[in-house]
């Protein structure tokens, strides 16, 4: 029997959906705008780490402008080093903005994450490879925040090696990520691997408080091999507050503890996460934390994890440290392990309270209700080929993996409104959809 991957739309709810177009980067490269039925309506020839259409408020009010990596680099290390330059390009395609030969090093070296901000410049989250105070003799791939202006120039540094003093490692955790650093000082993802940078943006915390740590330039940031969110002061650089890298929590994988869906409830163990960031405001939920916890392998020293493995999307409110809300496989009705992936991924909220969740590992998009009903589900057609350490196969590269491999995998999606883009709502009528259980003939 022959093995078959359903794939497109296999579940769509038009009742209860947020309608909307939908934008990633398939795992052969390419970045492509569908709408809830599966249809493409635009592509681009290049990866986005992640891409993102830009919203017009910030971009003059062009339409359809759009952020992606460019031209690779040819660092055979791969991973956090492999970019050259990052860039805009309008809707026809044409290179609106590019930066990366004039970084240091001749590289933007862009991973992860960027945004444009209100100012025009952008936040670049990059790799500098340097010697790290603490970390030993040789130069290794710290990871660390530019800010460039509209001109190519560096108006603001931040490196993740000048702070890790302000992680909150304990001894031991100090020992297994120096021994970590001495093992593969070559690690193609970093010691810390951020995986996300956001600025906080407008929020009630600093309305209420103009001097809280929630002012809305400072910065989130996830260091996903320390189990880490961290927030940057802008103006000091010091990290002024942050989740993890322990847990007071009981150990072991949530979804064997008891209460393990009741909420409000005490933060517990989050490993691996990826793309923490503060839900806007005029979203349902403004001003809390949307983390997507992997509950893959992870910490100095590693979390300690439970045998059935699932992944979840946590809200949590800053300023009690407490999930107010959760998305499970369970919630659905679902076994724990059936929603898992243990790297990529990440979760947006939209305007009518329901989560966009990227189940990166497994090139799956879907669209979940605040109680846990899948309204949409997508997974991505577009497969890959790559081997982890071979720098002549470029982009995408399936992690962990030492031979030619097909992978599905998706890093991260956004859900864009139809008036960001010049062509405006799809002209076709939304219809239900449910594939799910379907077997394809010849299977």
């Amino acid at each position: 029997m022959a093995f078959v991957r359903l794939t497109g739309v296999t579940y769509h709810d038009p009742e209860a959906a947020h309608d909307s177009y939908i934008l990633f980067t398939g795992a052969d490269g390419v970045t492509r705008l569908i709408d809830l039925t599966g249809d493409v309506h635009r592509e681009w020839p290049f990866a986005g780490v992640p891409p993102r259409i830009l919203d017009p408020a910030l971009n003059n009010g062009r339409l359809g402008d759009v952020g992606v990596q460019l031209e690779p680099g040819d660092d055979p290390r791969g991973g956090i080093y492999a970019n050259r330059t990052v860039g805009q390009l309008d809707w026809s395609g044409e290179k609106v903005w590019e930066w990366g030969r004039e970084a240091p090093g001749g590289a933007a070296r862009q991973n992860h994450d960027w945004e444009l901000l209100p100012n025009g410049n952008r936040l670049l989250l990059v790799t500098i490879p340097r010697i790290v105070p603490g970390l030993g003799s040789d130069p290794i791939g710290d990871q660390g925040l530019y800010e460039v202006d509209p001109d190519g120039a560096i108006v603001w540094e931040w490196r993740a090696g000048d702070h890790l003093h302000e992680l909150g490692f304990s001894e031991a955790g100090w020992d297994a990520l120096r021994a970590t650093v001495l093992r593969d000082p070559d690690d193609p993802w970093g010691y810390l691997e951020i995986n996300s940078a956001k600025s906080l943006g407008p929020n009630h915390w600093h309305r209420a408080d103009p001097h809280t740590v929630f002012h809305p330039d400072n910065i989130l940031i996830s260091c996903r091999k320390a189990n880490v969110v961290a927030l940057i002061d802008k103006t000091t650089k010091a990290v002024v507050w942050r989740l993890g890298p322990y847990f007071d929590a009981e150990p072991g994988a949530q979804h064997q503890r008891i209460n393990a869906h009741k909420v409000p409830r005490p933060l517990d163990q989050i490993s691996g996460q990826h793309n923490p960031h503060l839900i806007a405001d005029g979203l349902p939920g403004a001003g809390n934390i949307l983390i997507f916890d992997n509950q893959g392998g992870a910490g100095y020293p590693p979390a300690p994890l439970g045998i059935y493995a699932g992944s979840r999307v946590l809200e949590v409110d800053p300023s009690t440290r407490q999930i107010v809300w959760q998305y499970t496989a369970e919630d659905s009705g679902l076994p724990s392990w059936t929603f898992f992936s243990s790297f990529v991924s990440n979760a947006q909220r939209l305007p009518n309270g329901n989560t966009l969740i990227t189940e990166g590992m497994q090139g799956r998009i879907f669209q979940v209700t605040p109680q846990g009903q899948v309204v949409w589900e997508y997974v991505s057609p577009y497969e890959g080929l790559g081997v982890a350490g071979e720098p002549e196969v470029r982009e995408p590269r399936v992690p962990g993996v030492d031979r030619l491999s097909a992978t599905p995998m998706v890093y991260r999606a956004q859900a864009v409104p139809f008036d960001w883009v010049p062509i405006g709502a799809p002209r076709s009528a939304p219809v239900a959809v449910d594939l799910r259980g379907t077997v394809p003939p010849g299977a």
